[in-house]
């Protein structure tokens, strides 16, 4: 679960990899895509179950640091990423990002 919610978290931030969430994401192509962030490290990772999700609902804390457009490099930036696990399926979706 960890896996996949740095896997997100770098599609979102540089763009590259978005093709595997379309639920979070859509079908757009990725050159349409501006990258907010490059050179995207995670620091920590841990996932849970998802407050009043139950058995279902998993959230993936993580702690991570990237280079913005201008060229700032900041650590110990936060991210919780949210997914789910469809009943009668062993396989977990993303749930899309909050705005």
């Amino acid at each position: 679960m960890r896996a996949w919610g740095a896997r997100l978290l770098r599609a979102d931030a540089t763009g590259a990899g978005r093709e595997r969430f379309p639920q979070v994401f859509g079908r757009r192509p990725p050159r349409l895509v501006a990258p907010a962030f490059s050179r995207v490290r995670i620091q920590a990772a841990i996932a849970r179950r998802a407050p009043g999700g139950g058995a279902h609902r998993a959230v993936v804390h993580l702690v991570w640091a990237g280079t913005d457009r201008g060229g700032t490099t900041l650590d110990a930036r936060v991210t919780d990423l949210y997914f789910q696990q469809p009943k009668g399926t062993d396989r977990w979706t993303a749930l899309p990002l909050p705005p």
